[in-house]
């Protein structure tokens, strides 16, 4: 198989601080590696404390001296506008560095540059259309809501569709007045080394945008510690979000978490299926399956149980995996060895817990390179592993139910509660078990299509707050209620003696 390896690569990567291109202060380095063929294509700087302690002195500096906090919203919201029409304008170059550095197909890849294009547009115009709460006691007293950016965010994103991701926070982050520190994940640093000349390109004063590279336990570590950085939004683990809070709890940062997920995609009999068969494949398949709203657990009504197992094995067993810049792969390559072996130790677990009724190993004909077969369990118990853990690969586990009551216990029984997809034609049942389920999110009858205006998060393990719309306004502003009377000031007068008796 011939490998598509993208022109103009960088000969190294390196933090962005303050307007310039830098190394690590002590030169530390990690090899970045193409899934394709696991050779190390690049190295790039490995940040440490002394890096984070100048991304963070470049980016309090920008706010507390420099023009973006202070701008109307209609400026940065021409400057955001600025950064849509860049990232459209090169979205096939971001698309062809995402496949060579991720693995994701080169088509799914390319809608996640123009997903990322319309992040920063959304933020553009609320900023501009946003209205702030006023509260009135006629001729007593008047309220309002002075919403004021907060400060340094502190960035951290995850390795999966890495650019789309990093542009869900740098937009709000940066619509809302602040300024920001990103740490990308080390697996997938490439692209997220273009933000700086797109940002620089659109008007983004120096010190408003830093990017530190480096691994999660160093420059990571550092940057949720450190006392000038007020608000962490996190997307990645559960673990690592965990660990993350315990971490600025001293510091009694603002935190946004969102954490992993296990699923679940509930097909009734009533359903339409073909409609719920293409969006179950397309639901855990899509982007390698290395997604946290895949609906890796499906759930099907006894009635239609073995037809439904039958079809999706069939449709599993023909899905096209190879090299990820070919336009017909529907699955290319895991992003790393090491997420690699992960996967595959839950395929071998699996063999043990259901009945292997497609894949369970590497695909035929591809013998290097992170490659999984799509791979379907079927008579999974929901005590069973693969049942209960995040897999985060092209691996799912199918089970059947007997009931209403029985289907929404499975969908519940697990730590995590990010998103639910319900299949059902019964507008009741759709409506209670949507409502009774333990997930942020829900669509029905319906593959994850999100309107941006609604808040993203989970409950339970999934995370913590939401961002999205408003919420993301929220998140990233203080809500400073400043209070007016409008008549005379009737204070209890202390301090003035005691009081005559009558």
């Amino acid at each position: 198989m011939t490998h598509h390896v993208p022109e103009g690569l960088p000969d190294r990567i390196r933090h962005f601080i303050d307007g310039e291109f830098v190394d690590s202060v002590g030169g530390e380095t990690f090899d970045v590696l193409d899934p394709v063929t696991n050779e190390t294509y690049v190295q790039a700087a490995a940040g440490q404390q002394a890096d984070i302690d100048l991304a963070v002195a470049a980016a309090k500096r920008a706010f507390a001296e420099g023009p973006w906090p202070r701008m109307l919203p209609r400026q940065r919201s021409r400057v955001l506008h600025r950064i849509a029409d860049l990232v459209e304008a090169s979205d096939r170059r971001l698309a062809e560095l995402e496949t060579f550095d991720t693995g994701l197909p080169i088509t799914q890849a390319l809608g996640q540059a123009q997903r990322a294009a319309e992040n920063f547009r959304f933020f553009a115009d609320l900023i501009v259309a946003q209205r702030d709460d006023t509260y009135k006691v006629p001729g007593r007293q008047a309220n309002y809501v002075n919403r004021k950016p907060i400060g340094v965010a502190g960035l951290i994103t995850p390795w999966n569709t890495p650019f789309m991701l990093e542009s869900w926070k740098l937009a709000p982050a940066l619509a809302t007045g602040n300024t920001v520190v990103l740490k990308p994940a080390e697996f997938t640093p490439l692209s997220a080394s273009l933000w700086a000349e797109i940002f620089r390109e659109a008007g983004v004063p120096d010190g408003v945008f830093n990017l530190v590279n480096g691994l999660g336990e160093e420059a990571g570590d550092a940057l949720v510690k450190h006392p000038d950085v007020p608000l962490i939004s996190f997307t990645g683990e559960s673990r690592t979000g965990q660990l993350i809070f315990a971490n600025a709890a001293p510091f009694l940062k603002g935190l946004s978490m969102e954490l992993g997920g296990k699923s679940p995609a509930v097909v009734f009999a009533d359903a339409d299926l073909e409609s719920a068969l293409d969006a179950t494949v397309f639901g855990v398949f899509s982007l390698n399956g290395e997604r946290c709203t895949a609906g890796s657990r499906i759930l099907v009504e006894r009635a239609i149980y073995d037809g439904f197992v039958a079809r999706y094995a069939e449709r599993a067993k023909n899905i096209v995996v190879g090299d990820p810049h070919d336009p017909a792969t529907e699955v290319g390559a895991l992003v790393h060895p090491e997420h690699y072996e992960k996967v595959m130790s839950y395929v071998e677990i699996g063999k043990g817990e259901g009945r292997l009724v497609a894949g369970g190993g590497r695909p035929e004909g591809l013998d290097t390179g992170n490659y999984v077969s799509p791979t379907v369990f079927a008579d999974v118990a929901p005590d069973a592993r693969i049942f209960q853990e995040e897999i985060f690969g092209p691996v799912v586990a199918i089970t059947p139910f007997d009931s209403d009551e029985e289907a929404l216990a499975l969908a519940n029984d697990t730590r995590y509660g990010l998103a639910a997809y319900i299949w059902t034609n019964d507008l009741k049942r759709a409506h209670n078990f949507s409502q009774s389920v333990e997930a942020g999110m829900v669509w029905l009858n319906s593959n994850n299509v999100r309107d941006l205006r609604t808040p993203f998060g989970g409950v339970k393990a999934s995370g913590l707050g939401h961002e999205g719309g408003y919420r993301s306004i929220d998140f990233y502003t203080d809500q400073q209620a400043v209070h007016i009377t409008l008549d005379e000031a009737h204070s209890p007068r202390f301090g003035v003696g005691p009081k005559p008796v009558a």
